[in-house]
């Protein structure tokens, strides 16, 4: 988790803007959640990588939020933090019981998300 962490703040020092680069990471999960939905068989290995890394992304924004110098209002804090909860339950039920239409959810959440930083940006 440190190393994703680690790697996301690194990747906030490039010239994107970090709401840009939040959404774009968002929809680059939201885009790859999208392929594993369209083209379904059922393989557990593309399953778990997609999965992988929508909850890595989600890991890092959940953590970055409960630092105590993130200037977020306390609100919008708890929103995304149980939103990540929410997110991480829902992943383990798609595991558990794997269908392309769970994966929807998801897609969902990333892409509303995303637009809402677009706007905000």
């Amino acid at each position: 988790m440190q190393h994703a962490h680690d790697a996301y703040s690194a990747a906030l020092t490039t010239t994107m803007a970090p709401r840009q680069l939040e959404a774009s990471l968002l929809l680059k999960a939201a885009s790859q959640l999208q392929d594993l939905h369209d083209s379904w068989s059922g393989d557990a290995d593309a399953l778990e990588n997609v999965l992988h890394y929508n909850r890595r992304l989600w890991t890092v924004f959940t953590g970055a939020v409960a630092e105590e110098d993130n200037p977020l209002p306390l609100e919008i804090k708890n929103n995304i933090a149980s939103l990540g909860v929410f997110i991480f339950k829902h992943t383990l039920t798609l595991q558990e019981d794997p269908t392309p239409e769970k994966l929807i959810t998801l897609i969902n959440i990333n892409k509303e998300i995303a637009a809402g930083l677009e706007n905000a940006a």
